[in-house]
């Protein structure tokens, strides 16, 4: 599970104080976030809102897709891809041209269609 200081999307404060509850990877945060109580809960406990816990939870778990390291991060980002839903929000064909274009502008290659397919296949499987 990637560490929870890969989350870009996360405000510094935030960070430490969720490290502060034992949160350090991305699958704990995933875990203390299972349920809108959960939500609720961390999020009075760090002093964030539960739009906030949600944003981080939807990066939490695209950053735990299959094959996917800080390098994927940076490239999805890049092609506007910031979380979960960003990619749930797209066709197939849509996520692969914008990596392409990301890939391009990043001078990074571009990862097989095939490992794109599976993380648009997993990020669907995990939306169900």
């Amino acid at each position: 599970m990637p560490p929870i200081d890969e989350l870009i999307r996360i405000e510094p404060i935030y960070l430490a104080r969720l490290q502060r509850q034992g949160v350090f990877t991305t699958g704990l945060l995933l875990e203390v976030t299972e349920t809108p109580t959960r939500r609720q809960t961390l999020a009075d406990q760090v002093g964030a809102s539960t739009n906030d816990v949600l944003l981080w939870r939807d990066e939490g778990q695209m950053l735990n897709l299959a094959g996917f390291g800080a390098g994927e991060h940076r490239l999805l980002s890049q092609g506007g891809f910031e979380g979960l839903k960003d990619i749930l929000a797209v066709d197939l064909d849509t996520l692969t041209q914008r990596l392409a274009r990301a890939a391009d502008e990043l001078k990074m290659e571009l990862p097989s269609a095939l490992t794109i397919e599976g993380w648009w296949d997993q990020a669907h499987t995990l939306a169900e």
